[in-house]
């Protein structure tokens, strides 16, 4: 499993597992934004700094699938 992963991360650094690039980063960016603007949002409130984090994350973490959804790999 940990070859799995080095032999990916390897190939990503040397620019050739992503098919489309400029795709990939833009889908990235999207979440990024989407992380960024719920946090600051519930950051603004009185809940306590933890729990921002940990809504901000799931939402984040269960829009992923759909925003790489056609992701695809050399």
């Amino acid at each position: 499993m940990f070859e799995l992963g080095w032999f990916s991360a390897k190939l990503f650094f040397k620019g050739r597992l992503l098919r489309d690039p400029m795709h990939f980063i833009q889908k990235i960016a999207i979440a990024i934004a989407i992380y960024s603007f719920i946090l600051l949002s519930l950051e603004q409130t009185t809940m306590p700094f933890w729990l921002p984090i940990v809504i901000s994350s799931i939402v984040t973490g269960a829009a992923m699938p759909f925003l790489l959804k056609d992701f695809k790999t050399k």
